[in-house]
């Protein structure tokens, strides 16, 4: 099993999103083999909490302009690592820190990398 077209979809648009407020390291992976929650990680970084916040906005934004909508935030007081959940993507804006701390792409690197542009 692979990762929706819509799952596909939602997550290039997540990471634009990410993009046009200077997210970094902006990688997807496909989960949907692994994890029957979810079929992609999204993983990006900022370099504050203020722009984890911005990053955070600005992917709700896009996602709520597709139709979808978040089903669980978590990290949202702190700003260092914010997981937006969209059922079909999780969505996980990191600061650089946490990024380098719980290498994420390190868990995941045995799945497939979802295209984003």
């Amino acid at each position: 099993m692979t990762a929706t077209e819509r799952a596909v979809e939602l997550t290039q648009a997540a990471a634009a999103a990410a993009e046009d407020k200077l997210a970094q390291d902006i990688i997807a992976f496909d989960v949907s083999e692994l994890l029957a929650i979810t079929d992609v990680f999204l993983l990006c970084s900022a370099s504050s909490p203020r722009q984890v916040r911005a990053v955070q906005d600005a992917v709700e934004e896009r996602m709520i302009e597709l139709g979808a909508k978040a089903v669980r935030r978590e990290g949202e007081r702190e700003g260092r690592w914010v997981l937006l959940d969209f059922a079909d993507v999780v969505v996980h804006i990191q600061h650089q820190d946490e990024r380098v701390f719980y290498a994420l792409e390190r868990l995941w690197s045995d799945c497939p990398v979802v295209p984003l542009s």
